[in-house]
C-alpha cells in the first residue's frame, strides 16, 4: 500500500472517530465550517488566503506590457502587475513543460520528483500542494493542460484518485496543443468537445469552481496550451498586430519555422487573447468580494526563444527561455506597484504559498520560503537560482545535458565536460557576447563555476541523472522514469 494511500485512510478514520466529538464542540464553542478559514481577535479577521495559480504554455517573461514590451497588448497583466508586485527575476528552474510543472507542484527539483524529462508520470507517493491544502479544508480544482500523466497523450483522460495529485474538482486533459478543436474530461470518460479558443473553456469551467467555493478558501491551478505553437489566435486578435511593424529583439534571426515575424506576431496574438481571459479572474474576485484575500500569480512554465540567439522553443539557458512572467496580487499582505529583481524561481512557489497560508512547510520540500521577501522585504534575499536540463535535443540547439546558475548580474551554464555561456546581465542584457572564452573574464568564470557546483551539492543534484540521448516516449505507455521504459 503506498504512503499517500495509507494516510488517506488514516485521516478518513480519524475523522469518523471524531465527528460526534467535534459536532458537540461546535455547539459549545460556536464552531463552524469557516473557523478554519477566519480566525476572530480583537483587531480585524485574519483570513486564510484562496490561491489562484493562472498558468501558461511556453511565454517568455518579455511578452508583456508591464514587463517593458509596449508592441504586446495586455492590459489585464499590466493592471494586475501595478495591484501587486511585478517579478522581473521569475525563472524556470527546468525550462520544459512536465519537469517544470511538477517542479511547481512539489516543490522538489526534477531530480528528486523524478520528472526529468517530458510525458512521464509524477509519482502519486509525491505530496502535492493541492494534497497539503487539502488537508487544511481547502477546496482544490484543476483545469487545463495536465501533462503530468504520462504516456500517450490523447485522448487525456485522467481518472478520479490518486493521479490527480490532490485535485478534487477536475475539468482537464493531458496534453493537446489543438487550440481550437479539442476536448477534455471531467470526473467520467466521456469527452467533452472544445469548439473555441481553448482559454475561453477552461475559464468557464475556473470561473465556475470560484463561484462553487468562494465561501471557503480554495486553491485552483489553470493551465491553458497557448501560446505555445502551432502560433495562433481568434481573429479579433490576430488582427492588432502587423508582422511588418514589429519590432524585433536584437538578438533575433528569423527562422522558416516557429521564430519567423507571421509566428511572433500569431504568439502575441494568442498572449492578448489570455490577457482577457486574466480579466475574467480579475472580474470574479471583485464581484463575489474576494479579490482581498486571494492569491493571484500569473506565470508560465517556460519561455519560447522565437528566434532569438538563432533558436528556438525551450529547454534553453537564455533569458526567452528561463525568464518566464512572474505577477503575483495579495492585497492583504503584498503592497500594490513593487517592481522587484527578486530572485524567485519555481520550486519556490510551494513553500511561498504554504506560508502566504500559515501552514507548516515540510521537510522535504526544496524550495526557499520568500513570502516575507515578498510582503515586507525582511531577510536575506537568493544568490543565485539553479537551473537544470537533463537531456540533449540537438535538433533545436542543445548539444547535451547542462546546468547552470542564475544571478541577478549574470546567467552561467556548463555542459558536464565544459563550461557553455557566460553573460554579464547588466552590460549585455540580450546576451550577445559569451564570456567563457574571454581571458579577462576567467576569475568570474571560476567563480560561477564554484557556485554552481555549491548548488548542485545544496540540492543534492548530480551529473549522473543526465540522459545521454533525447527520447520521445508519449507515444509509449506510461513510465515513473526514463530508465524504467529504456531497460524494456
Amino acid at each position: 500500500m503506498s504512503k499517500k494511500l495509507s494516510d488517506n485512510l488514516f485521516i478518513h478514520f480519524f475523522l469518523l472517530r471524531t465527528t460526534v466529538w467535534g459536532t458537540t464542540l461546535s455547539l459549545l464553542v460556536g464552531y463552524s465550517p469557516l473557523t478554519e478559514r477566519f480566525a476572530a481577535g480583537a483587531g480585524p479577521k485574519y483570513q486564510r488566503p484562496n490561491i489562484i495559480i493562472i498558468m501558461t504554455d511556453q511565454m517568455r517573461a518579455q511578452a508583456m506590457g508591464c514587463a517593458g514590451n509596449s508592441q504586446v497588448h495586455t492590459p489585464n497583466l499590466d493592471k494586475l502587475a501595478n495591484q501587486g508586485v511585478y517579478l522581473a527575476n521569475m525563472i524556470a528552474n527546468n525550462p520544459v513543460c512536465c519537469p517544470a510543472r511538477a517542479t511547481i507542484l512539489t516543490g522538489m527539483y526534477p531530480h528528486r520528483h523524478g520528472m526529468i524529462i517530458n510525458d512521464l508520470r509524477l509519482r502519486e507517493r509525491e505530496r502535492s500542494l493541492a494534497e497539503l491544502l487539502a488537508d487544511h479544508d481547502y477546496a482544490t480544482g484543476f483545469v487545463g493542460k495536465w501533462h503530468l500523466d504520462g504516456g500517450i497523450r490523447m485522448p487525456g483522460y485522467i481518472p478520479p484518485g490518486l493521479r490527480r495529485q490532490g485535485f478534487q474538482f477536475w475539468a482537464a486533459n493531458e496534453c493537446n496543443h489543438n487550440h481550437f478543436d479539442s476536448i477534455y474530461f471531467r470526473d467520467s470518460c466521456k469527452p467533452i468537445p472544445i469548439k473555441k479558443f481553448e482559454p475561453e473553456v477552461w475559464t468557464d469551467e475556473a470561473v465556475s469552481f470560484i463561484r462553487q467555493n468562494n465561501d471557503r478558501p480554495f486553491f485552483l491551478w489553470w493551465a491553458c496550451g497557448p501560446p505555445h505553437n502551432p502560433y495562433g489566435a481568434p481573429e479579433q486578435y490576430e488582427k492588432l498586430y502587423d508582422t511588418a511593424k514589429l519590432k524585433m529583439r536584437p538578438n533575433w534571426k528569423e527562422q522558416t519555422r516557429w521564430g519567423s515575424r507571421l509566428d511572433i506576431a500569431k504568439y502575441y496574438a494568442a498572449i492578448t487573447a489570455i490577457d482577457d481571459q486574466v480579466g475574467r479572474f480579475m472580474r470574479i474576485l471583485d464581484e463575489l468580494g474576494i479579490a482581498e484575500d486571494t492569491i493571484l500569480l500569473f506565470t508560465s512554465d517556460h519561455g519560447d526563444m522565437l528566434g532569438s540567439q538563432d533558436a528556438v522553443f525551450k529547454c534553453k539557458p537564455w533569458a526567452e527561455s528561463i525568464n518566464v512572467p512572474g505577477i503575483i496580487r495579495y492585497p492583504r499582505r503584498i503592497k500594490a506597484g513593487q517592481r522587484r529583481d527578486l530572485l524567485i524561481s519555481h520550486v519556490d512557489f510551494v513553500p511561498t504559498l504554504l506560508s502566504f497560508c500559515g501552514i507548516s512547510i515540510p521537510d522535504n520540500i526544496q524550495g526557499r520560503d520568500l513570502s516575507e521577501h515578498l510582503a515586507s522585504r525582511d531577510g536575506r534575499e537568493p544568490e543565485a537560482v539553479l537551473l537544470q536540463n537533463f537531456e540533449p535535443r540537438p535538433q533545436t540547439g542543445v548539444p547535451a545535458a547542462w546546468r547552470g546558475v542564475r544571478t541577478k548580474r549574470y546567467t552561467y551554464a556548463r555542459l558536464r565536460d565544459k563550461p557553455w555561456v557566460l553573460y554579464d546581465l547588466r552590460k549585455d542584457p540580450y546576451e550577445l557576447n559569451n564570456l567563457v572564452d574571454d581571458p579577462s573574464s576567467a576569475a568570474l568564470l571560476a567563480k560561477m563555476d564554484a557556485l554552481l557546483q555549491q548548488e548542485m551539492e545544496r540540492v543534492g543534484d548530480s551529473w549522473d541523472t543526465n540522459m545521454t540521448e533525447c527520447y520521445r516516449i508519449y507515444d509509449k505507455p506510461f513510465v515513473y522514469h526514463p530508465h524504467d521504459w529504456f531497460v524494456k
